[in-house]
């Protein structure tokens, strides 16, 4: 298994390159954003490097997500209505349960 990256600024910069190639009406996760670069085990790195995201760089950061296909903390976002909104109004699909409908949404990259 490859180590986590020494270099943040290096892997978050890459993280932020992923991001914002999710394309409008799928989602990505914390994981497959970590497999794409090579880290299996790079969820949480990911998750650091989402709530370090500058604000100029205009990500698509609302298109991340959990695994399970639960949204974001509610502090996140400010609130999870807001993430749950701007997903739907790009045609993401939810579940009976809250959750997004990741077989239909999952982007693979």
């Amino acid at each position: 298994m490859k180590s986590m990256p020494t270099n943040e600024k290096g892997f978050f910069e890459r993280v932020y390159e992923i991001v914002a190639r999710i394309p409008e009406g799928k989602v990505a996760t914390y994981g497959g954003i970590g497999k794409l670069l090579g880290y299996s085990r790079g969820a949480r790195v990911v998750g650091w490097a989402m709530r370090s995201a500058p604000e100029g760089f205009s990500l698509p950061c609302h298109r991340v997500v959990r695994v399970t296909g639960e949204l974001c903390p509610c502090h996140v976002f400010g609130d999870i209505e807001i993430q749950r909104s701007m997903l739907k109004s790009e045609g993401i699909s939810f579940r009976d349960d809250g959750t997004i409908d990741m077989e239909r949404h999952l982007w693979l990259g």
